[in-house]
Order: C-alpha cells, then sequence, then structure tokens
C-alpha cells in the first residue's frame, strides 16, 4: 500500500509516498503542469510524518500559484494565465490526496472545489479546443470533456481513463497534451469513483468497467471529427485495470494502453497483511478481522491513513467488507477474452503492482507487446513517474503504428 523510492537516486523525502508524491509531481513538469523549482521549495521543509503539513505546503503552493493565475487573467495575459491555472489544479489534488488520508476531511470539498476552479480557469484560457460533454450513463451523465486535434476533418482520437486517485490535470500531463500534440482527439471524463463522481456526488467505484467504457465510447463516435475505425484507449495506475477488464467485452476499440499492466488489484491491499489475518478473513470471520485490524492500525498510523484513503472511493465501512469489494477488481477469469492490440507498460520495481504487467501479458499472448522501463533510464517505478516524455514517445509510436496498420 507504501510507496517505495524506486531507483538509487537521492530522495526527495524521507517519507516514501511523500517522495513518490513529488517524482509524480515533477514528472508532470513535462507537459506543463508543474515547474520543479516551485515544487521542491514548497514541500523541502515538510518532516517525514507531517501530514497536516504535507497538505498545508501544496495548498499554500496552489492557492499562490492560482493567485498568479487570476492576476494573470485579469491583466489578459492569457498564456500565462492558463499556465498557472493547470500548475494551481495540480498542486490543489496533491493537496486533495492529502485531505484524504486525514481524520478531518471537512476541507476536502471546499479544496477539490479550488482544484476544479482552477482546472476550468486552464480551460477557459488555454489555447487547446475544448468542449464539455455529458456522456449519458444508465440514469445519469458523466462529465467529460472532448479535445479536439487541431487538424481539420476527422483524426484518431483517445480515450483517456484515470486512475483511482488521478486529477484531470495530471491526466491532462500524462496523456491529453501528448496526444494533441501528435495529432489525436482526446476524451476524458470521470467515471465512477473518481473525482467529480466522488467528491460531488459520493458515487463509488465498479469493478465492471464495460458497462462504463462502452457508454463512453457509444457518445465517442457521435462527436464530430472523430474517425471511427481509429478510435483507442489508454488507462493510467488502477485505470489499467478498468480498461483491461472492458476490453474483455468491448471489443470496438482499435487499440489499447495499459499503463501499467494490472490483472489483479487487490494484491496492493492484501500483499502487505499477514496471511494468518486473511486466512480469518476467508474464513467467514469478518468480525474477528476487523478486530484485529483495528488493534493493528493503531500501531501503525501510516498504514491507517493510507487505507482510509484508499477505501474512500470504493464506498465500504469495515476491513473485511472492504479486501472483499477490491478482490472483484480482477481480469485472471477474463483477460484471454481481449481481441483488440494491447500495448503493457512495464516498468522495472513497480511497488504497487510488481510482477502484473508479465501475468497481463500470459494471459493476452495473441494481442499483447510488452514495453518494459527501466530503473537506467530514469524510467522506473509506478507509471514511471520522471519519464514521461519517454513513456508519451514509446506509447505513441506504438499506436501511430496500430492505428496507419
Amino acid at each position: 500500500m507504501h510507496a517505495h523510492t524506486t531507483t538509487d537516486v537521492q530522495p526527495f523525502s524521507v517519507n516514501p509516498d511523500f517522495d513518490f508524491e513529488i517524482r509524480t509531481a515533477i514528472g508532470r513538469t513535462a507537459a506543463g503542469a508543474g515547474d520543479p523549482g516551485e515544487i521542491l521549495a514548497a514541500t523541502e521543509q515538510v518532516r517525514k510524518n507531517d501530514h497536516e503539513g504535507w497538505f498545508d505546503a501544496w495548498n499554500a503552493l496552489a492557492d499562490r500559484t492560482a493567485q498568479t493565475a487570476d492576476t494573470a487573467a485579469s491583466r489578459g495575459h492569457t498564456v500565462s494565465a492558463a499556465d498557472a491555472y493547470l500548475r494551481a489544479s495540480a498542486y490543489y489534488a496533491v493537496a486533495v490526496n492529502a485531505l484524504s488520508s486525514l481524520d478531518d476531511t471537512t476541507r476536502l470539498q471546499p479544496t477539490f472545489a479550488k482544484q476544479q476552479t482552477a482546472w476550468g480557469g486552464f480551460l477557459t484560457h488555454t489555447t487547446a479546443n475544448i468542449t464539455a460533454i455529458q456522456i449519458p450513463y444508465e440514469n445519469d451523465a458523466l462529465p467529460g470533456y472532448f479535445f479536439r486535434a487541431s487538424t481539420y476533418g476527422t483524426a484518431p482520437t483517445l480515450i483517456a481513463v484515470n486512475g483511482s486517485d488521478g486529477s484531470l490535470a495530471g491526466l491532462w500531463a500524462s496523456c491529453i497534451q501528448p496526444a494533441l500534440a501528435r495529432g489525436y482527439n482526446v476524451v476524458a471524463f470521470d467515471g465512477p469513483g473518481q473525482q467529480s463522481q466522488l467528491f460531488d456526488k459520493n458515487v463509488p467505484f465498479r469493478p465492471d468497467w464495460e458497462h462504463v467504457l462502452t457508454p463512453v465510447l457509444d457518445h465517442t463516435l457521435t462527436l464530430d471529427g472523430v474517425d471511427a475505425a481509429k478510435v483507442a484507449v489508454y488507462g493510467i495506475s488502477q485505470g489499467s485495470y478498468w480498461v483491461t477488464r472492458a476490453l474483455a467485452f468491448e471489443h470496438r476499440f482499435a487499440a489499447g494502453i495499459t499503463d501499467p499492466g494490472i490483472v489483479d488489484v487487490s494484491t496492493s491491499w492484501t500483499s502487505r497483511l499477514p496471511h494468518s489475518l486473511l486466512t480469518v478473513l476467508d474464513s467467514g470471520d469478518t468480525a474477528k478481522f476487523d478486530k484485529e485490524m483495528a488493534f493493528g492500525m493503531k500501531f501503525s498510523p501510516d498504514t491507517a491513513r493510507t487505507w482510509a484513503f484508499r477505501a474512500r472511493p470504493y464506498g465500504t465501512t469495515g476491513y473485511g467488507e472492504t479486501i472483499r469489494a477490491v478482490r472483484a477488481y480482477t481480469v485472471a477469469d477474463v483477460a484471454s477474452q481481449i481481441t483488440t492490440p494491447l500495448l503493457i507498460l512495464s516498468p522495472e520495481n513497480e511497488q504497487f503492482w510488481p510482477g502484473q504487467a508479465e501475468q497481463l501479458a500470459d494471459l493476452t499472448r495473441e494481442v499483447s507487446t510488452v514495453i518494459p522501463f527501466t530503473a537506467a533510464e530514469g524510467a522506473d517505478g509506478h507509471c514511471q513517474p520522471m519519464a514521461r516524455a519517454l513513456t508519451a514517445q514509446r506509447m505513441f509510436d506504438w499506436l501511430d503504428e496500430q492505428l496507419t496498420h
């Protein structure tokens, strides 16, 4: 459940979770969703277990950056405004995640609202061609955005699926901006349990993402400028599970990319629990499991914080109920049904789902390609946080070739 420093590079923080967040934030700077100096300056004084100070550092940086954006906008400096709003939205997103693991959750809603406001400021001032869309979904709609390629006529289109706690500013950096630069349209949206669906509507995750991605694809195919024969899908972090699960049932995509490959989401939870404790749960004694977990959490406040943060979008309460829910997030039994060409990114030192990229490749041998990322390249760790330009180059070069066949 905890991040670990991935290379021999000196950590930015002695707290491995903070260090991973800083690396991820610095990685986003490749697409303008951050500035390395201000990130490092804001976080360098935060002590190892000062979780309140961690929130304060990011919230203050975001507030200051948003103020810069507001000032630039009021004076007609639209490029500066767009840049600063994007950075502010990305920084607020880290602050939101910091709050998710604190006992006091009353600040979650207002901080997320500031994140959304900054994102809206970016959309207003950027030169990118963006349309807000509503994707029909069951008895409601999923909010999304259609980013239009600068080409005239139809273009290949990428549907971007976020991770468990990623922001739209983060998705812009990891996927949307590199796609637009290469002439792709992009559809991005908040699915069940993600961002606005979680914080504004309290809608939890669901494992059966074919019921999400199929309506998203249906709507995408109605948008002007979409080449129906060239629609691909990308999933980052836990979004990789959702994409893989959906592709087992939805066969209309021209290609899919998982960053990284995931087979079973639950192992990032269960691998750090004592085997004897899981045996208690598997025997059906949920009450005993919950009691022992609660006792153990008293001695490990860091684990308790991470658990609270990770469990929230599943809409569960007890420890046993959460583990049971997360265990449904597996493609081990359905991945062999995938017929779509599938790119699986496989970083060395993957800390959340080690070995699962290779497992997914074994299950999808007929259709999958694996691209490794290594520590020697500075590209190891979950989602290659410090090598996003290299990641974009490799995955989009593969995708270009798939769609020109």
